[in-house]
């Protein structure tokens, strides 16, 4: 017998509501404590953000929305593979919230970076 997706299946943590797209995002990290070596990950209102790089330039990171663009399920950022992964249905996107592997057709809302000093900011 298979399986079918359900709006109703549970996310990790037992719930079962979908995280919501946010909107209207815009806050600060700061490069030496939060997200300080290469594949770490933060997560915070409902985006995540991941550092790429070693330097401290735009292109060293990517915020994309936390929730799978399928069902609403928080995404996990996968070092050693580069990607965001949905540990619900295993939906996979690239650095850049590109679907690459689906369930997942939609694209993840990707969020814009500036950097002034060590302070990162996202916003969108």
């Amino acid at each position: 017998c298979l399986a079918a997706c359900s709006k109703d299946e549970p996310t990790p943590g037992g719930g079962t509501t979908p995280i919501p797209t946010p909107v209207g995002v815009n806050f600060n990290m700061d490069l030496n404590n939060d997200i300080k070596s290469v594949g770490d990950s933060k997560t915070t209102s409902g985006v995540i953000v991941v550092r790429l790089a070693a330097t401290n330039l735009i292109a060293s990171f990517t915020a994309v929305q936390v929730a799978c663009t399928h069902q609403g399920t928080a995404i996990e950022y996968k070092a050693a593979q580069g990607q965001f992964v949905c540990p619900n249905h295993f939906s996979i996107f690239n650095n850049a919230g590109v679907v690459t592997t689906g369930p997942a057709v939609t694209n993840l809302k990707k969020f814009t970076i500036a950097i002034t000093g060590t302070v990162l900011t996202v916003t969108g």
